[in-house]
């Protein structure tokens, strides 16, 4: 597969630390190629900055004409500017490029240095707003930077300030939570503010306790250009952007005298200790969520039907978890539809529990904890569907000892997964299924591996699970379970014997597969 190639447009750091500096470490760790193209000099220190001086803009238009002829960006991210004019030469070449191909940009608006030296003056500071924020794929301001660019009348509220900025013509922000005012409200968590067409939220990761961190917001920025050019949308890109700068801090080293640099490296996205949480809405998470790790269910079988649930656990041997999983035939209303989901919720449940199986109420949470139900599945649809007295009641019954299993098909559906410290967690879709009409690419045995790896919480696969050797090879890739629908056959007794053994054979090879260095994309990204 050929390299992907972001452009870096951004100042030089002379001590090493920020800038091009960082954004070549950042691109290194993802693995993409980074062009350096200079559009500001500074003399600076981890103590000082003491003169920036801009590229002239026809040095600026030099660079980018000649690597557009050899080295064409699949997405550029610009940082230290310079001035207005480099802005609009920019601009107009961005619109140049994005005539002949797709282009992501990323800007990371840089008003001003860790040290407090200011970096932009007010020409500049408009020239963003009136012409990268209308071309921006995403936009990576602190807080401070956020309200800089927004001017007099800026929103004090951090999610408000996000659609302001997306207002002015962004396609997504992430406000990034270094600076103090988020620090002042959360001393343990680091906050980042993501608001994206696919989702919004609080990313949150344990605040990484050091005091060098020259170049996060660089580092930050530039790993989610390179997470664009590997094919991710900006949702999963900040995720990764947001795993690699916290990555990046753990390995920040002192040098000089002052705030030491921050050096990201390979090997931040298969440690589960930097898996983010992500909320579910704007208020700010209270803690780091956890959980003790909840059950294995090996064979996971999924019926439509208290008859089909009572078919499959009259087999012997018979699964120990059953999902529930019954959809709203159109001939019934509100009232019917109840009325015949409560009846079969407790018919299923009388079965489960004389054969001492774990029955799993897929959706109809409260409708199921009433009638008695020890588990309940949610998708994401049905979790951000909760109101705030739902999630009480729900959080209620967790106490009581009901169990929770959530559905995730993309790194910020992992995220906001983790966030609720489920008891379980389904990973798909794993093959091509019928199934359900969705939106996503097939994870594959190798991304199964990796959200095995990384989730906090047991993980199973679904989707298109079809014949045994496939449950097999989900056993091998470490997961927890395995989810078989349609594969059930008409007589669950005959089929069952086959998908309990191929389980047993895909646990006895030993040691799960290793999870890749980088999880693929399983949403396609238009750039």
């Amino acid at each position: 597969m050929t390299t992907p190639i972001i452009w870096s447009i951004a100042g030089t750091d002379s001590g090493g630390g920020a800038g091009l500096a960082a954004d070549q470490r950042a691109a290194d760790a993802l693995g993409v190629h980074c062009c350096t193209i200079v559009a500001g000099i500074t003399a600076q220190s981890t103590t000082e900055v003491t003169h920036i001086e801009a590229t002239p803009p026809a040095v600026l238009q030099a660079q980018l004409d000649t690597l557009a002829t050899d080295m064409p960006p699949r997405v550029i991210k610009t940082g230290l500017l310079g001035s207005a004019e480099n802005v609009r030469v920019l601009a107009a070449f961005i619109d140049r490029l994005r005539a002949q191909q797709p282009l992501a940009l990323v800007v990371d608006p840089v008003l001003r240095a860790s040290t407090g030296a200011a970096l932009a003056d007010a020409e500049l500071r408009a020239a963003y707003r009136e012409l990268l924020l209308p071309r921006a794929t995403a936009i990576t301001p602190n807080q401070a930077e956020a309200v800089a660019l927004l001017g007099d009348g800026a929103p004090g509220d951090i999610p408000a300030q996000a659609r302001a900025l997306r207002a002015l013509g962004c396609q997504a922000v992430v406000i990034t939570g270094g600076d103090a005012a988020l620090i002042q409200r959360h001393d343990r968590l680091s906050l980042d503010w993501l608001d994206t067409a696919h989702t919004t939220g609080w990313l949150a990761l344990p605040r990484e306790a050091t005091p060098h961190n020259h170049g996060t917001g660089c580092t930050f920025a530039s790993a989610m250009a390179a997470a664009l050019a590997l094919g991710w949308v900006t949702a999963d890109a900040a995720v990764l952007a947001k795993m690699a700068a916290t990555h990046a801090l753990r390995h920040a080293r002192a040098v000089g005298r002052g705030v030491g640099p921050v050096i990201a490296r390979e090997g931040f996205a298969t440690d589960p200790s930097l898996l983010p949480q992500l909320s579910l809405d704007e208020r700010l998470p209270a803690a780091w969520a956890s959980r003790p790790r909840g059950h294995a269910p090996g064979v996971y079988a999924i019926v439509d039907s208290a008859e089909r649930a009572e078919a499959v656990l009259a087999a012997r041997p018979t699964v120990d978890t059953l999902q529930l999983r019954m959809k709203r035939p159109p001939n019934l209303d509100e009232a019917g539809w109840h009325a015949a989901l409560r009846k079969a919720i407790n018919r299923s449940q009388r079965a489960a529990n004389a054969a001492g199986v774990r029955l799993v109420v897929n959706d109809h949470w409260r409708t199921a904890i009433e009638a008695g139900a020890k588990a309940v599945h949610l998708g994401q649809e049905d979790l951000l569907a909760l109101s705030p007295q739902d999630r009480v009641d729900l959080q209620a019954a967790r106490a009581a000892g009901v169990q929770l299993g959530i559905s995730s098909h993309s790194l910020w559906e992992l995220c906001r997964a983790a966030a609720m410290a489920p008891d379980l967690i389904a990973c798909g879709p794993i093959w091509p299924t019928t199934t359900k009409d969705m939106p996503w690419l097939p994870q594959g045995l190798d991304n199964l591996a990796w959200w095995a790896h990384m989730a906090p919480a047991p993980v199973v696969g679904i989707g298109g699970i079809l014949q045994p050797e496939q449950l097999q090879a989900v056993a091998a890739a470490g997961a927890a379970g395995g989810c078989v629908v349609r594969g059930l056959g008409e007589a669950p007794s005959n089929s069952l014997p086959s998908w309990l053994n191929a389980w047993r054979q895909g646990q006895a090879r030993g040691s799960p597969t290793q999870p890749n260095r980088l999880p693929h994309p399983t949403l396609p990204f238009a750039r």
